[in-house]
């Protein structure tokens, strides 16, 4: 994998306010990145940057392996970008919208690959309405067909599925989930959570500066661990004791008739525990194991980025409250 996006120390500010603060990130080509943050937070600033709309103040990027202020020009031609609020021109056509972007950037064979984008996004039908007989749903897709147009290598989208039915919410994802299945470099930015989790492989929360950035799965583990929970008839003495002694076991909590277990890979070191329960005589009726939303993730990265370190660290200790039951 090669790098698609590298930025360091990138910063950008409007007089006295700074809305990108030293942003240091690597994207690899292929890669969905979901880049999360609340409204403020700068994300949409930082799109701008990356496909050259606006100069940074401070720092540097590689985008396509091109550098920021240096081959803009090259920059915009092999980037895509949806925003927000796409423009359109509501009385031309949906297929002269696409021709109209499509004659900007020069794409060959147009007519073809205009034919192509709106047989894909289920638009062929609609090709001669003006865009402003479209729904939104319909809307938003021209305008992923526009910013896929002239097959750019990085595709930036900003809130895709924002203020969507969800049908048309729905539609969009899988489109989106399609461009990754065929190795598209995505930038997502994303209130959607739930969305994000599903198609990102990696994240970044981020709030004018750099939060957290991993995988949506080892953000989980580094704050709240991997907990299963035994359900048995009845917790006797010496269970914790039991469960404690074995090295992969961080934590053991009581709680009523059920044991809070916080260990190492629990595909593998759950069987061991249930035997030594079972042969300790403990009666087990089922697991379950705990399960983070991203959103959990979210919302504790954000609090915790706000708190002194000695709170950090206790806030991140806490256990979370939401359990997914395996029969």
């Amino acid at each position: 994998m090669t790098t698609a996006v590298q930025t360091r120390d990138l910063s950008k500010s409007f007089g006295v306010l700074n809305a990108v603060n030293r942003l240091t990130v690597s994207i690899e080509r292929g890669e969905v990145f979901g880049f999360l943050g609340p409204n403020g937070a700068g994300k949409t600033t930082t799109i701008r940057m990356l496909t050259a709309l606006i100069a940074p103040s401070a720092g540097t990027a590689q985008v396509a392996g091109f550098t920021l202020g240096e081959d803009d020009q090259q920059i915009r031609s092999r980037v895509g970008i949806l925003t927000e609020s796409p423009g359109l021109y509501d009385n031309l056509s949906t297929e002269r919208n696409l021709a109209f972007f499509g004659h900007l950037y020069r794409v060959p064979d147009l007519s073809a690959q205009v034919d192509r984008y709106l047989k894909l996004l289920g638009l062929w039908g609609r090709r001669q309405d003006p865009a402003a007989t479209l729904s939104r749903g319909m809307r938003q897709k021209l305008a992923i067909a526009r910013a896929l147009l002239h097959e750019p290598e990085i595709l930036f989208l900003d809130e895709p599925t924002s203020g969507l039915d969800p049908e048309a919410a729905r539609l969009v994802r899988e489109f989106v989930a399609d461009l990754k299945q065929a190795g598209r470099t995505i930038f997502l930015c994303t209130h959607n959570l739930e969305e994000a989790d599903r198609l990102c492989d990696r994240v970044a929360v981020f709030n004018t500066r750099l939060v957290a950035m991993d995988t949506p799965a080892a953000l989980r583990y580094q704050l709240f661990g991997r907990k299963v929970v035994f359900h048995l008839r009845a917790v006797r003495p010496g269970f914790e004791d039991l469960v404690s002694g074995y090295g992969f076991v961080q934590q053991v909590q009581s709680v009523e008739n059920k044991l809070v277990v916080t260990l190492e890979n629990p595909e593998e070191n759950n069987p061991l525990l249930v035997q030594a329960l079972v042969a300790a005589g403990a009666d087990i009726q089922f697991l379950g194991e705990i399960k983070r939303s991203l959103e959990d993730i979210y919302l504790q990265l954000l609090e915790t980025a706000r708190l002194p370190e000695v709170e950090v660290n206790r806030r991140i200790s806490e256990p979370a409250a939401r359990e997914e039951n395996h029969g």
